[in-house]
């Protein structure tokens, strides 16, 4: 069934629901930005502020020096960092160059990032000097052949003793020398900062951004410089009245993140607006960031809304500074959105998308009718179909629930080295999100379930099936299965059901301990229960649905 675009309707008046994308590769938009606004702040980190003028210096720099170092087009190169200005200056260089980045989360055990890596066939890594150590013990079972290091203190603009309570002395500790390890601040001091030939192309690969962490099951998205200018210019479209005005956004979207990689990053590069950089998102930093640079945007995840909440000092700020704020990566709970409107007076702008689809595919109208519970309305130059659970092949009408389909300019070309993968979630230009939804009368969508099992903690997809493995290796555990259960900081968190090998008993801190030194921390179970078998259908599968059903029900009992 088509909507036929039904959700125009419910636009703001001075909003298009078709735009004229300009083919402009973001690599020429920062030249562009530059040269249009050289003295507007483009980011800001920990006080330091860079100039458009001076980002498009830095980028010409770092160009030169990744050409140096042998990276050529259709080259992969990984970043291992977090939100300060050389993930940045990474990004643009990379792209400069013709090649792609993949995006890595720092915060990656050995063996998740050993997978993504080999997964990527990237060959130079960018990273902190703080991971080195990690990086160096992996390097030799990955394809990895150069490291190019930056330090959390590169662009500091006051001395390192200023940075504490931020960071630990520790962080501070001299690298020694290593072969093919190169420092970045001595790399961008050694290159011109005039123009250099741009090789990125429109249709080429830019970057992979991988759905998840997991060995065996994350994907990297293939995303074309079309599909990451389009989206940046599909959401601009959204705020017609600030087009021309200076915005300043909170960069606590990660950029490693396909949310913050479109945000924190692309979205003030394509406006000439500022951000500031948010390295590690704790309320006092970000209360201290809202104090000193009154930012128009505040965007966040779930769980920093809720850290907020429970900040008293942000409870007594006055932001009346603050145009407009920006929820994503995971359903906003109804107690968070009325806290904040009751404070505040805010709206939260929800937004809903996937990697797959560079983030963004759907978000409550800027100065349209604000529907709580949903995800708002397609965005310009945006198609949102549901279809039938069973076969995907049967459009469903208004009201009805099924698998929401995405189709845009914004949809990646695939996954990389997974044409199975990839055929399964890309049909005739639709993305098949695997999420359950329906669409109202006003073109409004709300998220009502998961088609797949996987579990969203503070924003990032967590697959069970990786966990469940996990401790499948624990020598006193004979069974083991995990599902999401409802959480008020995470949104969502890890439950384990745990099956004892006959004649052994264990705790959950010892559960939790195993974990701990294999996966990254949201992974982490937070909720351990010992039962004595598992639910499994006639051929002996665990039923996982089962477990959710028998959860629900015992927390409903006690509530």
């Amino acid at each position: 069934m088509s909507f036929d675009r039904l959700w125009h309707k419910s636009y703001a008046s001075s909003v298009s629901g078709e735009i004229n994308l300009e083919k402009i590769t973001m690599a020429e938009v920062l030249t562009r930005t530059a040269g249009k606004y050289p003295d507007r702040i483009a980011f800001i980190y920990m006080g330091k502020k860079i100039t458009y003028r001076e980002l498009e210096k830095l980028v010409n720099r770092f160009t030169r020096a990744l050409i140096d170092v042998g990276v050529r087009e259709g080259d992969k190169v990984a970043v291992l960092l977090p939100n300060i200005p050389q993930i940045i200056i990474a990004d643009h260089a990379v792209y400069r160059v013709g090649a792609a980045t993949t995006m890595n989360n720092p915060l990656y055990t050995e063996r998740e990032l050993t997978h993504q890596l080999n997964d990527s066939d990237a060959t130079i890594l960018v990273t902190l000097d703080l991971l080195l150590p990690r990086v160096l013990k992996i390097k030799n079972e990955t394809k990895i052949k150069k490291i190019i290091t930056c330090h959390i203190s590169d662009y500091l603009p006051f001395p390192k003793k200023q940075l504490f309570p931020y960071v630990k002395k520790t962080m501070f500790r001299k690298v020694e020398p290593q072969p093919d390890v190169y420092e970045f601040m001595d790399l961008i001091a050694k290159y011109s900062d005039a123009p250099v030939e741009n090789k990125a192309k429109w249709d080429s690969l830019a970057a992979l951004i991988y759905t998840g962490g997991t060995t065996g099951v994350s994907k990297g998205a293939m995303l074309t410089h079309a599909n990451i200018s389009s989206i940046v210019q599909q959401f601009s479209a959204w705020f017609p009245d600030l087009k021309g005005t200076y915005q300043n956004l909170t960069g606590i979207y990660p950029v490693f993140h396909s949310a913050g990689y479109s945000v924190s990053q692309n979205l003030p590069i394509w406006n000439g607006w500022g951000c500031t950089l948010v390295p590690k998102p704790e309320p006092e930093v970000i209360v201290e960031m809202l104090e000193k640079y009154r930012p128009t945007f505040l965007t966040g995840v779930p769980t920093i809304y809720t850290a907020l909440l429970g900040n008293e000092k942000f409870r007594k700020m006055d932001l009346s500074f603050v145009t407009g704020y920006f929820g994503g990566a995971a359903p906003l709970p109804e107690n968070t959105l009325n806290q904040l409107k009751e404070l505040h007076g805010a709206i939260i702008y929800d937004v809903y998308g996937a990697t797959e689809n560079t983030a963004f595919a759907t978000t409550t109208p800027w100065g349209g009718k604000v529907k709580i519970g949903t995800v708002g309305l397609p965005l310009p130059n945006t198609d949102i179909k549901v279809v039938d659970v069973e076969t995907g092949t049967k459009g469903l009408p208004i009201g009805e629930n099924g698998e929401i389909c995405i189709k845009g300019p914004q949809v990646m070309t695939g996954y990389y080295k997974k044409p199975e993968e990839t055929a399964n979630a890309l049909k005739d230009g639709w993305f098949y999100t695997g999420d359950i939804g329906f669409i109202d009368e006003d073109g409004y969508l709300t998220i009502s379930d998961r088609k797949k099992d996987v579990i969203v903690a503070s924003g990032f997809n967590v697959f069970p099936k990786e966990i469940d493995e996990i401790l499948f290796e624990h020598p006193r555990i004979s069974e083991a299965c995990c599902i999401g259960i409802p959480d008020e900081y995470r949104g969502e968190t890890v439950k384990a059901f745990i099956v004892a090998k006959p004649g052994e008993t264990l705790t959950k801190q010892e559960v939790t301990a195993f974990c701990k030194e294999r996966l990254t921390g949201y992974k982490v179970p937070t909720e351990v229960e010992f039962i004595e078998e598992l639910p499994k259908s006639a051929i002996g599968k665990i039923m996982r649905r089962e477990l959710r059903e028998m959860d629900k029900k015992k927390r409903e009992k006690v509530s």
